[in-house]
């Protein structure tokens, strides 16, 4: 995993003085310092700059967070010209010369500056977090940040202040997804879980387009296959499978197959050619599978349940399966699950 990059912005002696204390705190993550020249430093590198218009576009550009030792005006007036949306900012935090006052100012959520506020917080004596989001204050689901742990896909942001000010003012709000991924919801008060949407304050969690404020998870296949299937078929069987709903091959996090198909040619290289790390599933670990799977003809082969829908099942995240087995040129069966 990539270290989070942070710019530490500094402005004068005393707000260097205060970042050179503050880097040790800083230490799993790649932090590059700015400052002006002709200060005193006890830093490896410090980045020097005329005037501090002239870094802001670059560190807004090419870095996760920025922490600024200057006055909160000041920052809120540097940054104004680069704000574009919360799914693309940057985290900004402040931070005082003392180091025991830090503010998360922007991107709290998705961004990660009150995670990060916390964590400098709880690695410094005394240093206190000023989280201003409301849904932190009174611990109110944030939907962004479920979707943000779950790696879950955003889409329709624009409809996320309407849903999280509906839940700071106690209304309830209805989930259209599975009950699997409900249940992992960790704060449910004022949800409601639904398999039809019948309010405006809808939210719908779920792999396929929506209008609806929509988190998408990512999307496992299980797929089976006859013998000495080529990849070029089983290429073509999962985007006619995928163009068939709506689906991207990005959404797909992983396939699986049943063990036998361990040594198909064609199918390890549709593997490797997206990046798959295929898994494969013995006998015992299908058939213990509750429930019950579409009729296949590996049940006569091999005595299993079936192949490509408990192996989608038996790979996914939340075991649930959405797209039943589907037949492509009477050799290739595909199923979808999360």
């Amino acid at each position: 995993m990539n270290k989070l990059k942070i710019a530490l912005v500094t402005i004068n002696q005393p707000s260097l003085t205060a970042a050179c204390n503050l880097v040790p705190y800083l230490y799993d993550y790649q932090v590059d310092v700015f400052g002006k020249k002709d200060l005193t430093h006890n830093l490896e590198n410090l980045n020097l700059y005329d005037k501090i218009d002239d870094i802001m576009a670059p560190a807004w550009e090419g870095y996760d967070a920025i922490i600024c030792i200057l006055a909160i005006g000041a920052v809120v007036r540097k940054i104004a010209p680069f704000l574009k949306d919360k799914s693309s900012d940057p985290a900004v935090i402040v931070i005082n010369l003392k180091l025991d006052k830090i503010v998360p100012l922007l991107s709290g959520h998705l961004g990660g500056a009150n995670e990060l506020s916390d964590i400098i917080a709880s690695r410094i004596p005394s240093c206190q977090n000023f989280v201003s989001t409301a849904t932190d204050q009174t611990n109110t689901l944030a939907f962004e940040m479920f979707a943000k742990k779950n790696d879950l896909e955003i889409h329709n942001l624009k409809e996320l202040a309407l849903i999280s000010n509906s839940l700071l003012n106690k209304k309830e709000v209805e989930v259209l997804t599975y009950d699997s991924i409900f249940q992992t919801i960790p704060n449910k008060e004022n949800l409601k879980l639904v398999k039809e949407q019948s309010s405006n304050l809808c939210v719908n969690i779920t792999p396929f387009d929506s209008p609806l404020l929509t988190f998408k998870p990512k999307v496992f296949l299980g797929i089976g296959c006859n013998r000495n299937t080529t990849f070029e078929e089983i290429k073509n069987a999962v985007f006619s499978f995928l163009q068939k709903h709506k689906l991207k091959i990005e959404q797909i996090q992983n396939i699986a197959s049943y063990e036998a198909k361990a040594d198909e040619v064609g199918l390890l290289e549709f593997a490797r050619e997206y990046n798959f790390d295929i898994k494969f599933f013995y006998e015992a670990e299908i058939n213990a599978l509750q429930g019950n799977f579409s009729t296949s003809q590996a049940t006569k082969f091999f005595g299993v349940k079936g192949v490509s829908e408990p192996s989608s099942i038996l790979v996914s995240k939340y075991k649930e399966l959405i797209i039943p087995k589907e037949v492509y040129e009477n050799k290739i069966t595909i199923a979808g699950a999360i």
